[in-house]
């Protein structure tokens, strides 16, 4: 892992902590620059004298007399101290000394120190300005040798690498625990140690050997120097920042960018809206629409209003870190009524957030006209309070609530930034939705109004019919299904299937649709109609084109003509699923017709090849779509063999027998494509 370019030096220095390191005698060997910037002495004025001549005063007599003789007895020392600083006077220091490891077992001395300062400008010490390399700090601290070898680690490091000092120190970093991206350490440490330049707040990632456990340390490196410059070791000081504000607000933007909106659906978008929110933003989050995201067929307007307040919005998500979301008034999808002088009408007039960090539920405020949720306020100890709308392409389509009531933490302008952020995200979500709901009813009227409405059949024949439409994004197909009579008591049959979904393929089927009828009155048997049906599509499609470059139609049809007279049956198809027969003894044949070529694939100048059956009385012709038998998991043989067995039932009502073949091919699967259905049942001859 690569290090960032180092920060200004003079910055870097004085973050840097107050480090030396004595021999065995208490000789200093090595002076950081935070001591420098502690004591005002330079490395050169104290190299190579004793630690003990800094000294002023040693309070308690713990380091009076032989320091090297105390230290040793002692393995350590930590207490107070008074030192002197460059310019004569006293510095008064907690002063922390460790032993540290060196080659060949020779004994050297860590001394860190923190400065401490008065209590309020009066006399005496009160709290440390500065901790460093304490065993009770939150930072893990190491010392490494120019070998990367460690020397010394305080306890917030023992635990980041769960071993012991004892376990770790004289091995190299690239020994570490597993987790530890080595390589990248040892690149930056070599650096610092190469160049002098320290390392601050460098992100690093961990993650436990057994993978369950993962956290971002924030990791600088500045380096131990020798009199004459030579660097003598490097020290490195962790914090874990895993749960940092910054680094969740990236979190949660970024989660929202994947969860809010994916669905297409106005409800579900809303409720990601509100679940993503709690707890990390508010306990409480309610989304609510105004009239410009319809959610019910009952428009707001119709509904009365109250004597304090109006219908304004609908309830579209909600969530609370309560079981049974006691802070919401009104269910999902009911309407939810507010004061017409209120912050929630404002938002939506102004497009402009209400910030209310505390709430004060008191006479004289806004919640005199709204008593209803000043009680719930009251009840559930809600405290702070923001309403931001959800505004897209210049339009608010409604709002959101935020509410703390367990975090005692009031919101603040951060919160209400990333409210906003997250918000902004959303509306754009809910607007797709919202055209997608709106282009999806458009296409869906539209292709039920094209379709036959009236197909009871004739005296010779019985018919039945189901239409699903697909449950994707794209909603609404161009399949369809079509009966019509003919001259001499003849009967027309058609199941088709425009390629694609929404408006455009359900205008190209009600084009097509009438089309067929159009060739079918004047006479044409099925194989020259589909003929003539292809040409035909190549001439719509140059003709909506507009241009040298139209857009290619592609559709799948069957086309059957019965004659009750000789009970003959003539059928011809253009790329469709093969018609199946159920005979009126039991028994379902896939009807060997000639598959030909899909309509509009400018095989118009032949005729399409055609096939002509005998049906009995009971039989019962169907005609499909290949959305029936054919899925992403399930390949069209094996569709069709499903289709044989759930046709196979005699003596049912045509109905019923209808719904059993959707139950069977479908079941509570969501359908991928569109489907379309024809039964048609030879009545009895009178």
């Amino acid at each position: 892992m690569a290090a960032p370019d180092p920060p200004d030096r003079e910055a870097a220095d004085a973050a840097a902590p107050a480090v030396a390191v004595t021999d065995a005698d208490g000789v200093v060997t090595a002076w950081s620059p935070g001591a420098e910037r502690l004591l005002g002495h330079r490395a050169a004025d104290v190299m190579g004298r004793s630690v003990a001549t800094l000294l002023l005063a040693d309070p308690g007599g713990d380091l009076g007399g032989d320091l090297a003789r105390v230290l040793r007895a002692r393995a350590g020392w930590t207490g107070f101290a008074e030192v002197r600083h460059r310019e004569g006077h006293a510095v008064p220091l907690r002063v922390r000394v460790s032993p540290l490891s060196a080659e060949g077992g020779e004994a050297r001395w860590l001394f860190s120190a923190g400065a401490l300062i008065p209590a309020h400008g009066g006399e005496g010490v009160a709290d440390e300005a500065l901790t460093v390399l304490l065993h009770r700090s939150p930072m893990a601290v190491g010392v490494w040798d120019t070998e990367l070898r460690l020397l010394w680690m305080n306890d917030a490091a023992a635990r980041a690498t769960e071993r012991s000092l004892r376990d770790q120190v004289g091995r190299p970093v690239t020994e570490m625990p597993e987790g530890f991206d080595s390589p990248g350490l040892v690149t930056t440490m070599r650096r610092v140690l190469d160049h002098g330049a320290p390392v601050i707040d460098h992100e690093y990632p961990w993650r436990s050997a057994d993978g369950r456990r993962s956290r971002t340390l924030s990791v600088s490196f500045f380096r131990l120097e020798a009199e004459d410059g030579r660097p003598m070791a490097v020290c490195t000081v962790a914090v874990d920042v895993s749960r940092s504000w910054a680094r969740e607000r990236i979190r949660l933007l970024g989660e929202a960018s994947t969860r809010i909106g994916s669905s297409l659906d106005v409800m579900r978008t809303a409720q990601e809206l509100a679940e993503l929110s709690v707890p990390v933003i508010a306990d409480y989050v309610a989304v609510d629409l105004a009239e410009a995201v319809p959610v019910r067929d009952e428009p707001l307007g119709r509904l009365d209003a109250t004597e304090v307040s109006v219908p304004a919005f609908r309830r579209a998500g909600a969530a609370s870190i309560h079981e049974g979301i006691p802070e919401s008034l009104w269910a999902r999808g009911e309407a939810v009524y507010v004061p017409s002088a209120s912050p929630f009408t404002e938002v939506l007039s102004l497009g402009r957030s209400h910030f209310e960090p505390r709430i004060d539920v008191v006479p004289g405020t806004w919640w005199d006209a709204d008593p209803r949720r000043a009680r719930v306020a009251r009840e559930t100890g809600m405290h702070s309070l923001m309403i931001t709308p959800l505004v897209a392409r210049g339009e608010t389509l409604g709002i959101a609530v935020f509410v703390r009531t367990e975090n005692p933490r009031p919101f603040d302008k951060d919160d209400l930034v990333l409210a906003e952020e997250l918000v902004l995200r959303a509306a754009l979500g809910l607007d797709n939705a919202r055209q997608y709901t709106r282009e999806h009813a458009t296409a869906l009227a539209l292709q039920r109004n094209l379709l036959p409405h009236d197909l009871g059949g004739a005296p010779a024949i019985e018919v039945a019919t189901r239409y699903l439409p697909a449950h994707l994004r794209d909603g609404v197909g161009g399949d369809w299904f079509d009966v019509f009579g003919l001259d001499d008591d003849r009967i027309a049959l058609v199941v088709g299937d425009v390629v694609g979904h929404g408006l455009n393929a359900a205008a190209t089927m009600g084009q097509l649709r009438t089309a067929i009828r159009t060739l079918a009155y004047v006479g044409l048997p099925p194989g020259k109609l589909l003929g003539r049906l292809d040409a035909l599509a190549l001439r719509l499609v140059e003709g909506d084109s507009g241009s040298g470059h139209p857009q290619p139609l592609n559709a799948t049809c069957v086309f059957a003509v019965y004659d009750p007279a000789t009970r003959r049956c003539t059928m011809a198809r253009a790329g469709h699923p093969p018609p199946a027969l159920l005979a009126p003894d039991g028994g379902v044949t896939l009807l060997d017709l000639p598959a030909g070529t899909p309509i509009g694939v400018g095989m118009g100048a032949f005729d399409f090849e055609s096939l002509e059956v005998v049906l009995d009385e009971g039989a019962v012709l169907a005609l499909y779509t290949d959305g029936l038998v054919e899925t992403r998991d399930i390949d069209i043989d094996t569709g069709l063999d499903r289709l044989r067995g759930a046709l196979d039932r005699t003596g049912q009502p045509l109905d019923e027998l209808c719904d059993g073949v959707i139950d069977t091919m479908v079941g509570d699967r969501l359908t991928e494509d569109d489907i379309a259905l024809l039964l048609a049942r030879v009545r009895p001859s009178d």
